[in-house]
């Protein structure tokens, strides 16, 4: 296995994590979407280059209607590199039928962007030539605690949904924080892979094709307006910083594929970094007047980003203020 290590408090970060998923609220709905319903379709991005997304995505996600996990795939001369891995064995074989019908090339590369079973549950699945990519995080977290991993998704996702068959499968190639990893699969297609840290989780691995301008943005990016950012896994300030990072990073003209919802640009993930930045002033001057926990989400209810997401109240009150409260709090009190 090829491996690359950092210097971090991993155990601090997998004790913070077990304690998150231990402790979740639950939202208004469980499932949050039905992994026995969803159906696949591909969209074509640029030549060889595809979306793997769930067809509900065009209608959906304006409404407000949380989405399945979406995911891709790159055809190169050498072979192909998948993007996610889906929640069971009935996506990831939707998933292969989609890739097959594009191209019989092998699978040299299944990536992870995060260590929610909806993006890795199904490795078990794959060619045992094909080699797992995650970032440092994910494998460690992963690797240790993939039983309550599961446990976590079927709380949010249902039983019976294939998740209970899911068996770990270690990553073969791993991902510092800092650190970025380029994939040439030949014919012009290069694929870079980013850890720049927590965007969502310490788990968050971006992909990235610079030449074509086509950028999978995981779960950081959930989707476009009304959609919110799910920062339930205990931080806030990294992520602030770490979204707009990538957001600047990104060209005019990129096209967007957000974890969980349709297709969009540079224009579409704005939504979330303007909630982001606005949860932010807003926190930190309820902080600077003393005000506790409570009082400050009794007033930073935020109705203008209120549009209709139906997750809005659970990820808002329960996960996004008091994690921006408690980091703000943090900081300020040093």
């Amino acid at each position: 296995m090829l491996k690359l290590t950092y210097k971090c408090t991993i155990a601090l970060l997998l004790l913070l994590s077990s304690l998150t998923m231990a402790q979740m609220p639950m939202p208004p709905k469980v499932p949050i979407w039905d992994a026995n319903k969803v159906e696949l379709r591909l969209q074509k991005l640029s030549e060889d280059v595809y979306a793997i997304i769930p067809s509900t995505v065009g209608l959906e996600t304006t409404t407000g209607i949380p989405q399945a996990t979406t995911g891709g795939f790159i055809v190169g001369e050498k072979g192909i590199l998948m993007v996610e891995v889906m929640l069971n064995k009935r996506l990831f074989d939707q998933q292969m039928k989609l890739i097959r019908s594009i191209s019989d090339k092998p699978i040299l590369y299944a990536v992870n962007t995060s260590d929610h079973g909806d993006h890795c549950f199904s490795n078990y699945l794959l060619p045992d030539a094909t080699l797992i990519i995650q970032n440092e995080f994910a494998m460690e977290n992963l690797s240790k605690n993939y039983e309550g991993i599961k446990q976590f998704m079927i709380s949010l996702f249902g039983k019976d949904r294939g998740i209970e068959n899911s068996v770990y499968r270690p990553a073969d190639i791993v991902i510092p924080k800092n650190s970025n990893l380029k994939v040439e699969l030949g014919g012009g297609k290069v694929v870079e892979l980013m850890n720049i840290g927590t965007a969502q989780s310490p788990a968050d691995l971006f992909v990235w094709m610079p030449q074509q301008k086509i950028f999978w943005a995981g779960n950081p990016f959930i989707a476009e307006s009304p959609a919110i950012p799910w920062l339930f896994d205990g931080y806030f300030l990294e992520p602030a910083a770490n979204l707009r990072k990538m957001y600047d990073l990104l060209p005019e003209g990129t096209v967007v594929v957000p974890g969980h919802g349709k297709i969009t640009n540079k224009a579409g993930i704005k939504y979330t970094i303007d909630y982001v930045e606005a949860l932010k002033e807003q926190v930190q001057k309820a902080v600077s007047e003393n005000l506790t926990l409570e009082q400050t989400k009794a007033r930073v209810k935020m109705p203008e980003f209120n549009k209709g997401y139906v997750l809005f109240d659970w990820l808002h009150f329960n996960f996004n203020v008091p994690n921006a409260f408690k980091d703000i709090s943090s900081t300020q009190n040093k």
